[in-house]
C-alpha cells in the first residue's frame, strides 16, 4: 500500500484517498516573471513523477498546477520592461511549457492562472470577514487575523509567539497584529490599470496566498487529497493557505483543507544556497544548453524527493554517466517484447515506490537489471530488457531509441556530431580489419575518441557508435 510522508503529521501514513479510485492533487506552480530555474525544475519532475506513479497505481489523478500571472515581481518587471502584464506573464508563460516539455513533463489536468480566479478570491475574503476572520484596515487593505485561527502554525511547527518573537520586519501600522497577512491589496496610484480590479473593499488586487486557496478550492474542492510544492513554500505560504481555506470553509464541511502535504527539499549548487546574489543561480534553459534534457531529468530522480539536491556539474555528468550506461544495456538488445508476466523485479520496484516515492531505490533496480541485461543472452535478456523499459517508463526515463540518446549531441550548445561522417569511418575501419591493417583500424577508433565518438563492437561483427 502506498505510504506518504504527510508534513503536517511528519510522518509516513498509508494514503487513502477520500473517493475511492480517484486522486485531487494540487501543487504550487510558478510566478512567471522570469525563466524557470532548476528550483522550479525539481517542483515539476518531482510532481510528474507522483502523478505518473498515482496513474500507475490505478488511480484517477485530477492534477492541478496553478501559474502565478500577478504578484509584486511581476508588476516591477513588466513597468521596467514597459510591457504589459499580460504580454510579461505570457511570455514567461510560454518559456515554462518549453522547459517543462523538454524535461519530459506531462500537462497537469488543469493549468489554472490567478488572474482567471479574482471573482472566488473575492468570495473567500467575504466569507473571511464574516466568519471574524478578516478586516479591511484603515489604509484600504483588507488582513487576515491571524490569531483568531487556533491552528495557525500546525504544519510548519511553529507557534504563533515563536513567530511573534521572531519578527524581524518592520510592521505596517495598520495591521492589527504584525503577523496578520494581507488578502486584498488597495490599489496605488502609480500602478497599471491592468492590476486593478473593482472588489466590495475598493479597487485592488488579490495578495498571493489566497491565490492558490480559491484556484484549489473552487477546481477541487474544500477538501481535497494531496497539496505539494517546495520546501520554501511550507510557511508562510501553505501555512496561510490552510488558515483562509479552513477560515472560509470548515464549518460547513466540517473537515481540513488537505489531508496529505507534501515538500519537495531544497537545491543547493556546490552545497551552497541557490541565490542570485551568490551568482549560482541557474535556469533550466542554461543548463540545457550543456546536459541532455533527459539527463537532467535522471539527475533529480536519483535523489529522494524530501532530500536536498545538490546541484553540480560534476553530478549531471555522474547522472549522464548512468543514464548512457541504462540506454547501453538496451542497445545491445533486438526486438525487446511489449509485455510479461509479473516478475520478481516489478515487485520490488513496486514496493519501494510505494515506499514515500522511493526514486533511489527505484534506479538502483534499474542498475540491477542493466547489470543482469549484460550478463544474459536470448529470451532472457529480452524479457530483462521489456522489464527495464517498462519500469524505467513510469518513472518518464527511457523513453528513447537507445541509439536516440547514445548518440545525441547533448545539450543546446553542444557541437553536433557529423552522423555520415562517423558511419564512413566506422566502415573504413570495418574494411581495414578485413584487410588484416589493424593498425589502420586501430588509428581509426583513436581519431574517432579524440572528436567524442565512442565505438563498441557487438556480436556479429555489428559496431556501434555513442557520444563521449
Amino acid at each position: 500500500m502506498l505510504q506518504i510522508f504527510n508534513t503536517l503529521t511528519r510522518q509516513k501514513e498509508p494514503f487513502t484517498p477520500i473517493e475511492p479510485g480517484k486522486v485531487k492533487l494540487y501543487v504550487c506552480g510558478m510566478t512567471v516573471y522570469d525563466y524557470c530555474h532548476i528550483g522550479h525544475a525539481r517542483v515539476m519532475v518531482v510532481f510528474d513523477m507522483v502523478q505518473r506513479w498515482l496513474r500507475a497505481s490505478g488511480f484517477e489523478v485530477t492534477y492541478v498546477r496553478n501559474i502565478t500571472d500577478i504578484d509584486d515581481k511581476i508588476i516591477k518587471r513588466a513597468v521596467e520592461n514597459k510591457e504589459t502584464i499580460k504580454e510579461l506573464t505570457q511570455r514567461f508563460i510560454d518559456a515554462m511549457h518549453e522547459d517543462a516539455d523538454a524535461l519530459g513533463i506531462e500537462r497537469p489536468t488543469y493549468e489554472p492562472r490567478a488572474t482567471e480566479f479574482v471573482p472566488q478570491m473575492q468570495d473567500i475574503i467575504t466569507r473571511l470577514i464574516k466568519n471574524n476572520y478578516a478586516y479591511q484596515a484603515h489604509d484600504g487593505d483588507v488582513n487576515y487575523a491571524v490569531r483568531n485561527f487556533k491552528n495557525y502554525g500546525r504544519l510548519s511547527g511553529k507557534t504563533l509567539d515563536d513567530l511573534r518573537a521572531g519578527e524581524r520586519v518592520a510592521v505596517a501600522t495598520s495591521k492589527q497584529d504584525p503577523l496578520d497577512f494581507v488578502l486584498w491589496k488597495s490599489a496605488k496610484a502609480d500602478e497599471p490599470e491592468d492590476t486593478k480590479w473593482q472588489s466590495p473593499w475598493g479597487v485592488g488586487r488579490p495578495g498571493w496566498h489566497i491565490e492558490c486557496s480559491a484556484m484549489s478550492c473552487q477546481l477541487l474542492g474544500h477538501h481535497f487529497d494531496i497539496h505539494g510544492g517546495g520546501a520554501d513554500l511550507q510557511f508562510p505560504h501553505h501555512e496561510n493557505e490552510i488558515a483562509q481555506s479552513e477560515g472560509a470553509f470548515s464549518e460547513e464541511t466540517g473537515k481540513p483543507f488537505v489531508n496529505t502535504w507534501m515538500h519537495n527539499g531544497f537545491v543547493r549548487v556546490n552545497e551552497e544556497k541557490m541565490s542570485k546574489s551568490l551568482g549560482n543561480f541557474f535556469t533550466i534553459r542554461e543548463v540545457l544548453k550543456e546536459f541532455d534534457p533527459e539527463v537532467v531529468r535522471f539527475f533529480i530522480l536519483k535523489a529522494h524527493y524530501r532530500s536536498p539536491l545538490n546541484y553540480s556539474d560534476a553530478h549531471l555528468e555522474e547522472a549522464k554517466q548512468g543514464l548512457t550506461r541504462l540506454y547501453n544495456a538496451l542497445s545491445s538488445v533486438d526486438d525487446i517484447p511489449n509485455y510479461g508476466k509479473q516478475s520478481e523485479w516489478r515487485t520490488r520496484f513496486v514496493n519501494v515506490m510505494n515506499d514515500d516515492f522511493n526514486t533511489p531505490e527505484a534506479v538502483a533496480i534499474l542498475f540491477e537489471l542493466a547489470n543482469e541485461i549484460n550478463k544474459s543472452e536470448g529470451d532472457t535478456q529480452r524479457d530483462l530488457a521489456r522489464e527495464l523499459k517498462q519500469l524505467a517508463k513510469l518513472l518518464g526515463l527511457l523513453e528513447r531509441a537507445p541509439q536516440d540518446f547514445l548518440q545525441a549531441s547533448g545539450g543546446r550548445d553542444a557541437e553536433a556530431t557529423d552522423t555520415v561522417a562517423v558511419e564512413a569511418a566506422i566502415q573504413a575501419r570495418a574494411d581495414a580489419k578485413q584487410a588484416k591493417d589493424f593498425a589502420k583500424a586501430d588509428q581509426i577508433r583513436q581519431d574517432l575518441l579524440a572528436q567524442g565518438v565512442v565505438l563498441e563492437d557487438k556480436p556479429g561483427g555489428v559496431t556501434l557508435w555513442r557520444r563521449a
